[in-house]
């Protein structure tokens, strides 16, 4: 008897293999570009005698950047559309990482770092944005892990890499390693900057590799996911003035509180744990990246699953906040340092892609965009507080306990803010 195919089931299988992996590509370049100055810090930080005050405040000003140019990139490319914007945004990005080997003092990494933000400021509420005009609500969580596992495998790739780029470089052309790092790095961003223009197209309406009845059943779709939801808003303001938007940027706050303190500082951690080779630290960093990309996939398979979005965030909180205390016994222990933020990784990496389905569940339109940003603008934040507390912490005490059990403390008091939220957002 012949196989019987479900023909929404090929539908979706056929958009996912033909969006979700060269936008995982491009994420995985873009916090490529955004972390790799952890690793250029272990040269960069003793060529240029910068502190690790000073340190934590350059790597942070990028967010300052990103944050203030968040919602209108948001807004532009819900105007213009994907293709040309996340190109736009793609090709800048990678120029100005590029740039970044020519510093000399810190007043120079803090103005590219600034713009480095305002460069990519809008990539990944925009592709989030993208994603909802083609997947149903159910469908989103493990859609949003496919393309969000780009993040750990930034460091799975990115860690031994940079590694070896900074060992095996280190000299030749009269550069250093943390200058062909920021060089060699910054060449997939423009290339896939390049590639998008013909790779996204801005609807599904102009997808050429749909035919037309496969483009009725997807607006059937996505019709009959509105009209589960009810009436959604749509206006600027109903994604600006939104009291479960700023919840939500409150949560993703205390989220990247964590991932940004183990994305730009691991290698420092590391090192201080008693590992001085470059590649060897590039492959230890690797370690909980892989773990956080499982955490991913399969968090984000068993909401959808269930359709249940609120305990497939708290518990990993809870999870990963208790991993973050502990480390703070075994800093002069590289294996337990290491299995310990792996745990973290898995649990706090694991939830994002179920957060992230979220705001498309009551926001549509121009306030879906809105919402999204601002949910991120907010959220990234912490990436000013966390490099800046994790330097000076390091500077003060010597050690990073006191900023490690503030993260900890901020995951669990946004669970608070998971269990606020009502059912029928977390519940689809």
């Amino acid at each position: 008897m012949p196989t019987v195919v479900d023909p929404i089931h090929a539908l979706y299988h056929k958009i996912t293999w033909k969006l979700v992996p060269f936008l995982c590509f491009c994420y995985l370049a873009a916090y490529l570009d955004r972390i790799n100055i952890g690793f250029a810090k272990l040269q960069m930080q003793d060529q240029l005698q910068f502190s690790e005050t000073a340190f934590g405040l350059g790597a942070g000003l990028f967010f300052v950047g990103y944050i203030l140019f968040e919602v209108p990139s948001n807004l532009i490319l819900a105007r213009v559309g994907a293709r040309i914007w996340i190109a736009r945004i793609m090709i800048t990005w990678g120029l100005l990482s590029a740039c970044t080997l020519l510093v000399t003092s810190t007043t120079q990494f803090y103005v590219l770092r600034f713009l480095l933000g305002v460069a990519e400021a809008g990539f990944l509420p925009g592709v989030l944005y993208y994603l909802t005009t083609w997947f149903p609500t159910h469908r989103r969580g493990r859609v949003i892990a496919l393309f969000m596992i780009g993040l750990p495998l930034s460091s799975v790739i990115g860690g031994p890499l940079s590694g070896w780029i900074m060992g095996h470089f280190d000299q030749l052309g009269g550069l250093r390693g943390w200058q062909w790092l920021f060089l060699l790095e910054a060449l997939p961003s423009v290339l896939l900057g390049v590639l998008a223009f013909w790779a996204l197209p801005n609807t599904f309406h102009q997808a050429k590799w749909l035919s037309t009845a496969e483009k009725t059943l997807l607006h059937e779709q996505l019709r009959a996911d509105d009209s589960q939801a009810g009436h959604n808003p749509r206006r600027f303001r109903d994604g600006f003035f939104n009291l479960k938007v700023w919840m939500l940027g409150g949560i993703d706050f205390s989220i990247l509180l964590s991932a940004y303190a183990m994305g730009f500082w691991m290698p420092t951690l590391i090192r201080n744990a008693g590992v001085s080779d470059t590649l060897h630290i590039g492959l230890l960093t690797a370690l909980p990246s892989v773990a956080a990309l499982a955490g991913m996939l399969l968090i984000g398979a068993s909401s959808d699953k269930y359709r249940e979005r609120r305990w497939h965030i708290i518990v990993p909180f809870l999870v990963g906040a208790v991993a973050m205390a502990s480390s703070t016994f075994f800093t002069h222990n590289v294996v337990a340092t290491v299995a310990l933020f792996a745990v973290a990784s898995a649990a706090i990496l694991g939830a994002v892609p179920v957060f992230f389905s979220l705001p498309a569940t009551f926001l549509t339109g121009t306030a879906a965009a809105t919402g999204f940003a601002l949910a991120c603008s907010l959220a990234n934040i912490a990436g000013l507080v966390s490099n800046s507390l994790m330097g000076l912490a390091i500077d003060l005490s010597g050690n990073s306990a006191g900023a490690m059990w503030f993260f900890a403390a901020s995951l669990v008091l946004s669970c608070l803010l998971v269990i606020a939220l009502p059912a029928k957002l977390v519940n689809r």
